[in-house]
């Protein structure tokens, strides 16, 4: 098996790849949002900018928003679990929603504001499916409160083995998962044109000169980390020999002026005993 690097959920190809082809990002969201693709009559993205400030970041996250037919649209992509992913979609939420808000507006004018995590981990473990969506209910009668609140959670290992080439977005979720170049050639031998579309964009991305250049600046940044973590615990190891150093110095100083005092005090009980028998 020949293993991937990168996947389709490393951040800087996730986001270069979708930005370079807004179509295929188009198909993924109706998608994963369970709409038709023609429906969609109005499609932005408004951040297709990498910020250089974060390239190589061990914590680097790259998002997507996006305006979707009048609704704000965020679709991020997350490897790790670090125990507060909950919190931090919503968190999310709150942020792009409150931040639509223009001076002057009314709170009616709020935009829709739909949070899309594929996350690489299992969230929810009292449950087989893949796909949680959640929305501001009643807790008695269920009532919703809003519309414009969504967060979708899909959970790529509760995925299923077989992949169905007629449900597309098992299909796209599948690719997100793939770790081997078997997988994704998998997919794309299955002959569904918007997924033989994805794996072609896939290869044609990560050959540019453009994310390559991005990958030396990541490997770049991860040399320079690891560097600097040397050179840190190797002035951290000089110190605290330094200090180790300064206190047997102080240890042995003051053992010797015990035996001074020590031996002065024996020569006072001398002379001492001396004058008793005087």
């Amino acid at each position: 098996m020949t293993k991937l690097k990168p996947t389709f959920k490393t951040d800087i190809l996730f986001k270069l790849l979708f930005v370079k082809h807004p179509e295929l990002l188009r198909r993924l969201i109706a998608h994963l949002l369970e709409i038709p693709f023609e429906s969609i009559s109005q499609f932005e993205i408004r951040n297709p900018e990498i910020p250089p400030d974060i390239i190589g970041k061990k914590f680097c996250r790259l998002d997507i928003n996006m305006a979707v037919d009048g609704q704000n649209v965020n679709l991020e992509v997350q490897v790790e679990n670090e125990g507060d992913y909950p919190e931090r979609a919503l968190f999310h939420w709150a942020r792009i929603y409150s931040s639509s808000l223009l001076a002057g507006e009314e709170y009616t004018s709020l935009p829709r504001t739909i949070i899309i995590s594929i996350i690489d981990f299992t969230l929810f473990s009292d449950c087989k499916e893949f796909h949680s969506e959640f929305q501001p209910l009643e807790v008695t009668r269920y009532k919703l409160l809003t519309d414009k609140l969504a967060l979708h959670f899909f959970e790529l290992p509760k995925l299923p083995n077989e992949i169905d080439k007629n449900d597309l977005l098992l299909m796209w979720l599948a690719l997100f998962k793939a770790e081997t170049e078997e997988e994704i050639n998998r997919i794309d031998g299955l002959g569904v044109p918007e997924l033989s579309e994805a794996v072609n964009a896939y290869h044609t991305v990560t050959t540019s000169p453009e994310y390559q250049e991005y990958e030396r600046l990541m490997v770049k940044a991860s040399h320079d980390e690891a560097q600097a973590l040397y050179n840190a615990e190797r002035r951290g190891a000089e110190k605290e020999r330094k200090k180790w150093k300064s206190l047997e110095e102080e240890s042995e100083r003051i053992n010797k002026e015990n035996e001074r005092v020590s031996k002065e005090n024996e020569a006072l009980k001398v002379e001492l005993e001396m004058l008793r028998k005087t």
